[in-house]
């Protein structure tokens, strides 16, 4: 991947972002197909994602653009990106270096809900 800025510029503007200026963005195992996390991508985030090749989200409870393993090392390297039918919602499909949950598991999707949940 290595799109010229105008590219890029033209890809974002395919996006609809919500009142608050953010997509949801699934990341997924590029390999093996496991959804990994969910996070949030406003423009720049996703901007700087396809310029960099390196995963970049918006975090909705610091108010600040974040790049994924910025301080863990637990880099997200983006493979593929694609949009949905109504083009709100982000799939990435990466390689994670590292546990993609700031918890330390592989997934953020490790608990399963059920009636007999502590």
């Amino acid at each position: 991947m290595n799109w010229s800025p105008e590219e890029i510029q033209a890809m974002v503007a395919r996006v609809k972002f919500d009142e608050r200026g953010l997509v949801p963005a699934i990341a997924q195992d590029a390999a093996g197909g496991e959804v990994l996390m969910l996070a949030y991508m406003d423009r720049e985030a996703l901007g700087l994602t396809l310029a960099t090749g390196l995963c970049h989200y918006f975090s909705r409870s610091r108010q600040k653009l974040w790049k994924k393993g910025e301080s863990s090392g637990h880099l997200q390297h983006l493979k593929e990106i694609r949009y949905d039918c109504d083009a709100d919602t982000l799939l990435l499909k990466i390689e994670q270096v590292g546990p993609a949950c700031h918890t330390g598991q592989r997934s953020c999707f490790y608990r399963r809900l059920s009636e007999t949940d502590a």
